[in-house]
């Protein structure tokens, strides 16, 4: 028999409080709820939760201690027709599970029907085939563990696996290869260091399930993004267990992390749920409370609504589900720490009924909590759904991934017409959407690539995608990839397709890193990593997607390291404030100026001639309009940037005295060597070779 105290309605989930254990579940359509607890051979014991308030089923168990495996049974209505699926055969993790251990293996007991029959109600138990809530210990010595609050203008995010990106390092312990405890080792550190790298914005860590059509094929959901459990780090990623110990595992790894000044910003779905469509799994919310955790279709409650691709839509606008939301983000950074966090398909959380709406009731909650509104909230500002894409409209509180930078500077370097306008918007900023409403140019994350896309090797070598791999007849992916492979399909040994490919990833890391906004870089974008012409590389978790340590090109790394040391180095390439432009006050300099080839002013007729791939900007370090962080005047070195995207050699002359009478080349995409050059002046000429990028510190 066992004791069960009446306890409390909050917090929800499993809470040790030393002596025993808190348990609460809301459920407005539960009619009763068993707590189940799962001793090491699988034994369950039955508690029911006999007190209810508000809708939440509680009670407290002493002796009860952190390691037990538990999950809840929800007697209730079973009716798809009115979007009722209670049913008590099926053991469901607890939303607010701290740590869930195990894998479910996609026996038919999982799913709420038989397969035979749709219609039939099924009654196997599936507690044999499903993942356990864990309760875990809530204490662990954070020591002197302090946020870093790096400032946007100063941030380089690195978009990052925990698992691609350590498992096959040679230097990390092989125990911990492909782990939190991996990712937080000194090795690991010291290569972000060494990059520059003040933020690793991580690919979908809360705990998630992998697809049973992918394991059917013998592939993964290798990113992450089918969340069964918002407060649970995902347990594969865990070298020391699974009860409870990937949290302290995580834990370790954000403080490494800090230490070395490094901030960890977590990529969260709170769009939808692993449990898919009318046709998906009950392991958790559909059982529990089908309607108020998911927008059902009007007119028939049995369908989805699906503005994610993935089968269902969280209801944004049930209070229960904002709070599970909103608890989870505030328990991400009271107890693990983290810094922030990139919103996947964020454009649904602002659908509030089928609209997307920048005002919904999440974004006000966001922005009045006192905890969540000072960490970095990133958006990716899409979604699948009508009007889903919505870059530059995101409340002034949120950063977002700039799509059209992307897309503008990939079709700029592989030398698409009319590009020149649009391109001076991405590298400044982009004022055209942001300035508007207040934001300042850090809103802009700017990145050339990402997860879901080509790596930057592949975006330079390859003009189709190629993901034969997939098992998908290579029907999937984006077919808009903005590629060129510089004259051949994949790997080659021809020395000029090489040397232009050598020179294009050179030229997009330096306009990503010498551009105004933030840069976010691709793991192992900075040192050639290849998926093999795959730009949708979701479900391989294998050397498709890990990084392989032992082909890194080290001189494309030594200027990767070169370049953002150069953005450190100079504020004036990381302005918080938008350019003011040419003041036209005589011969004194604005921030900014826009020149041509020949040295001359850029004119209106020059910015719309669809023949021109060509430009000299001048950046004014002596006219930043805004004052350091002690409210001093900021005073830095000038710099002249020379883009030639042609597919021909250009004679550039440099710029009027007035702008500098001698300059330092700093950076070529074509020579790894500049330290031997000799400056120089005004109105000489100087050779820039096709597609290819000069930087320029005026002496």
């Amino acid at each position: 028999m066992v004791d069960v105290w009446p306890g409390t309605p909050y917090p929800l989930g499993a809470t040790f409080d030393g002596a025993g254990t808190n348990f609460a579940l809301f459920s407005e359509v539960a009619e009763s709820v068993e707590l189940c607890l799962f001793d090491e051979d699988g034994n369950e014991t039955k508690v029911s939760l006999t007190e209810r308030e508000a809708s939440v089923w509680h009670g407290y168990l002493p002796r009860v201690a952190p390691g037990q495996r538990y999950g809840f049974r929800v007697h209730g209505p079973y009716a798809p027709s009115k979007g009722q699926r209670c049913n008590p055969a099926k053991l469901l993790l607890d939303p607010y599970a701290k740590s869930i251990e195990g894998e479910v293996d996609w026996d038919e007991a999982l799913f709420s029907y038989r397969f035979e029959n749709p219609e039939t109600l099924n009654t196997l138990d599936s507690a044999p085939h499903m993942m356990k809530s864990v309760v875990i210990n809530p204490y662990f010595d954070w020591q002197d563990d302090r946020p870093p609050r790096r400032p946007y203008n100063e941030s380089v995010i690195y978009e990052a696996h925990v698992k691609g990106l350590t498992i096959d390092h040679p230097e990390i312990p092989e125990e911990i290869r492909g782990t939190y405890a991996g990712l937080g080792s000194p090795a690991m550190i010291d290569h972000l260091t060494s990059l520059g790298v003040t933020a690793v914005e991580l690919l979908p860590v809360h705990q998630f399930v992998h697809d049973d059509l992918l394991v059917q094929k013998g592939l993964r959901n290798y990113w992450g993004y089918n969340t069964i459990g918002y407060f649970a780090p995902h347990n594969a990623y865990s070298s020391t267990g699974q009860l409870g110990e990937q949290v302290l595992e995580f834990k370790a790894m954000v403080r490494a992390l800090h230490r070395a000044n490094i901030e960890v910003i977590l990529d969260v779905v709170y769009n939808h749920t692993a449990e898919g469509n009318h046709q998906g799994p009950t392991m958790a919310f559909r059982g529990i409370d089908n309607a108020a955790y998911y927008r059902l279709v009007d007119h028939d409650p049995r369908y989805y609504m699906d503005t994610t691709g993935t089968g269902n839509s969280l209801l944004m606008r049930h209070p229960h589900v904002l709070q599970l939301i909103m608890d989870s983000l505030r328990y991400w950074v009271t107890e693990m720490h983290v810094d922030g966090f990139r919103f996947d398909l964020a454009a649904t959380l602002a659908r509030q009924f089928h609209e997307v709406d920048r005002l919904s009731v999440f974004f006000d909650l966001v922005q009045q909590d006192p905890i969540v509104s000072q960490v970095k909230l990133i958006a990716e500002p899409w979604d699948v759904g009508p009007g889903g894409y919505q870059v530059g409209n995101f409340p002034p509180l949120w950063t977002e991934w700039n799509g059209k930078y992307r897309d503008c500077v990939r079709d700029f370097w592989r030398g698409e017409p009319a590009t020149l306008g649009e391109f001076a918007m991405r590298l400044t900023g982009s004022s055209d959407l942001y300035e508007d409403d207040g934001r300042k140019p850090y809103a802009s994350i700017n990145f050339i690539t990402a997860h879901d896309g080509f790596t930057l090797n592949d975006l330079v070598s390859y003009n189709s995608k190629h993901n034969e791999a997939n098992g998908e007849n290579n029907n999937d992916g984006t077919d808009d990839n903005r590629s060129w492979n510089a004259g051949a399909e994949g790997p080659t040994d021809d020395p000029g397709v090489l040397a232009v490919r050598r020179r294009q990833q050179r030229n997009f890391l330096t306009t990503l890193f010498l551009s105004q906004g933030v840069p976010m870089m691709l793991y192992g974008d900075e040192f050639g990593r290849t998926q093999k012409g795959n730009n949708n590389a979701y479900c391989q978790d294998n050397d498709i997607s890990w990084i392989d340590w032992g082909a890194v090109d080290s001189d494309l790394l030594g200027y990767a390291r070169a370049v953002s040391e150069l953005r450190s180095a100079h504020p004036v390439f990381r302005r918080r404030r938008f350019f003011a432009g040419i003041d036209g006050a005589g011969d004194k300099l604005g921030d900014v100026a826009w020149l041509k080839p020949d040295g001359n002013d850029m004119t209106e007729r020059d910015w719309t001639a669809g023949f021109a791939k060509s430009l000299a900007v001048f950046l004014n370090g002596e006219a930043i309009h805004e004052p350091g962080d002690q409210g001093e005047r900021i005073v830095d070195d000038s710099f002249l940037l020379l883009f030639n995207a042609s597919e021909d050699d250009i004679e550039f002359a440099l710029p009027p005295q007035k702008y500098g009478e001698a300059w330092e080349p700093v950076l070529d995409t074509a020579d790894d060597d500049v330290s031997d050059r000799e400056a120089v002046r005004a109105g000489e000429q100087v050779k820039l070779v096709a597609r290819s990028l000069l930087v320029l510190k005026r002496g």
